[in-house]
């Protein structure tokens, strides 16, 4: 594989003390997130980030680490949140909203509704007021680290949020976006207290903030009956793909380039390699997002993505390959739409070098009842054919939420049986 970038890339980084052995010898490893935190921040200084540093056009800010540790970026102010506002005036179900002045209220973890309270903490003049306004469009909703734990004035004050948004815009359009689960959540309370006249409906629903489950998308469109459009990107990165409303990907890679790496040969599965300028002040080239995909055929063509399929470090490692989380998705989906959360919780194998061999898949529903013993026979059976494991189903009221404010779809090992008694 070549790995010397593009002219235009070489000239961006020529001068980064991080690239230097690369320019001179041509060859640029993928470059993986612990090496650009390595002498950080003198390893992307230069004279032209110094002077941006010192005039305030670059600053310092810290990723949310809600899929991986905190990593230190340097990147111009509001970079993300400018490629997002970017890509909704430039997407051909949502820009028409854009346009029309329609705001942007956010429904995502706690720890990143924090991220925004402290960047907010010096917003420029002019900006609404309130402590979760990003800028004087969009709203962030959440203050909770487990929204299963919502209460009714929770509840209460999140509509009331949702219809000042709305108020802005002579029809009342709004854009909600979301991570999944967390959208999932408000709409099953409120349709359990009654209060579905109080929920303004907004006009476009974006999740951008972790893996949607097919079960939990096929909910909210069905709920709202409006376009609901993945964005896929990270905090470093910016955005790279956008759904349309059937739900076909389409890249956006100004400034980027794209490799697939296979993860395990005839896997199907791809880590994604990103080169990117788009941040003038960390250009990145050769950077393993962490991201795995599927693509049609199966084939190393990023022109070919059919879907994201989850964290390469989330991967299952099973006897007949890595298995990741859209995979047991796709499983479960087929066999019941009422599957809400779900988690497979591996057995600890008996030895360190062993894979586990047996586990339980945790499941809740959107109604709450457990499936039928027929549906759960079959989770059992799909779930044992994907893994190789010897599977056990239990439904739960709940399913925890991690620390980061995500679903972990494969929990750590529990102990095994032996250890246990131990």
């Amino acid at each position: 594989m070549n790995t010397q970038p593009s002219p235009d890339v070489l000239d961006r980084v020529r001068d980064v003390p991080l690239y230097r052995e690369s320019v001179a010898s041509g060859d640029f490893p993928v470059l993986e997130k612990p090496r650009i935190a390595q002498g950080f921040p003198d390893n992307w200084m230069t004279p032209a980030l110094a002077a941006a540093l010192e005039s305030g056009e670059a600053e310092y800010v810290l990723s949310t680490g809600t899929n991986h540790a905190r990593m230190q970026l340097i990147r111009p102010p509001l970079f993300l949140l400018r490629s997002y506002y970017r890509l909704w005036s430039e997407h051909p179900d949502l820009g028409p909203l854009w346009h029309a002045g329609a705001r942007r209220a956010s429904l995502t973890t706690v720890l990143a509704t924090e991220h925004v309270a402290r960047v907010n903490a010096s917003r420029p003049p002019g900006a609404t007021p309130g402590k979760r306004w990003l800028d004087d469009r969009t709203l962030y909703l959440n203050r909770r680290l487990e929204p299963a734990d919502w209460d009714l004035a929770d509840v209460t004050d999140m509509l009331a949020d949702l219809r000042e948004v709305a108020s802005a815009h002579p029809d009342g359009a709004y854009l909600l976006d979301c991570s999944a689960y967390h959208l999932a959540h408000l709409v099953r309370k409120v349709r359990a207290w009654g209060l579905e006249d109080s929920f303004p409906r907004p006009a476009g629903i974006v999740h951008a903030y972790e893996y949607a489950p097919v079960n939990v998308r096929t909910y909210l469109r069905e709920y709202f009956g409006c376009p609901v459009i993945d964005l896929f990107g990270s905090t470093e990165l910016g955005y790279l793909f956008y759904s349309d409303a059937d739900g076909r990907y389409h890249p956006y890679l100004e400034g980027m380039s794209l490799e697939l790496h296979p993860v395990a040969p005839g896997s199907g599965i791809h880590s994604l390699v990103v080169t990117s300028i788009r941040n003038p002040y960390m250009p990145l080239v050769r950077y393993r997002s962490g991201d795995c995909v599927r693509t049609r055929g199966g084939d190393a063509d990023p022109t070919a993505i059919t879907s994201f399929c989850g964290r390469e470090k989330e991967l299952l490692p099973t006897p007949t390959g890595p298995v990741a989380q859209a995979d047991l998705d796709a499983r479960i989906a087929g066999i019941s739409a009422e599957v809400f959360l779900h988690q497979l919780v591996p057995d600890s194998p008996e030895g360190a070098a062993e894979r586990p061999v047996s586990g339980e898949l945790l499941y809740t529903t959107f109604g709450d009842a457990a499936l039928s013993a027929s549906e759960e026979a079959e989770l059992v059976t799909a779930v044992s054919r994907l893994t190789g494991m010897r599977c056990r189903v239990a439904h739960r009221e709940r399913i925890a939420v991690g620390r980061s404010g995500k679903y972990a779809w494969l929990a750590a090992a529990a102990p095994s049986a032996s250890s246990a008694a131990a």
